[in-house]
């Protein structure tokens, strides 16, 4: 549990104030957050945390549309979550890095408290 403060005590808000992230960071980590707003984005996750795989084989796991798989994974390379590579004509996403398994795992932790 945190220790409790007097909110009046100056050292304390100059701790808070120069502890807090600038705009621009929070607004960057509301916007990651809201990735994970998606129950179509995480079923993908889930499915890239077994192998990397071609759009066409997560559409067919999840029984989904190339096209509605293909505008997820867009967003979820956006969100720099998701990467991919080339080979000949097929193009297969994986998991960005560790972060990601470790953000999933922690709010499936979280919810199952």
């Amino acid at each position: 549990m945190a220790e409790r403060f007097d909110a009046t005590d100056g050292s304390l808000l100059e701790k808070v104030q120069g502890d807090m992230p600038d705009e621009e960071s929070l607004y960057d980590l509301a916007e990651l957050f809201k990735v994970f707003g998606d129950t179509t984005r995480i079923r993908i996750l889930y499915v890239l945390f077994e192998s990397e795989m071609c759009v066409c084989d997560i559409a067919e796991i999840l029984n989904m549309t190339q096209s509605a798989i293909s505008h997820q994974l867009r967003v979820l390379k956006q969100a720099r979550l998701v990467r991919n590579r080339r080979e000949g004509k097929q193009i297969y996403y994986f998991l960005a890095d560790d972060h990601v398994r470790t953000i999933i795992g922690q709010g499936m932790d979280h919810i199952s408290e």
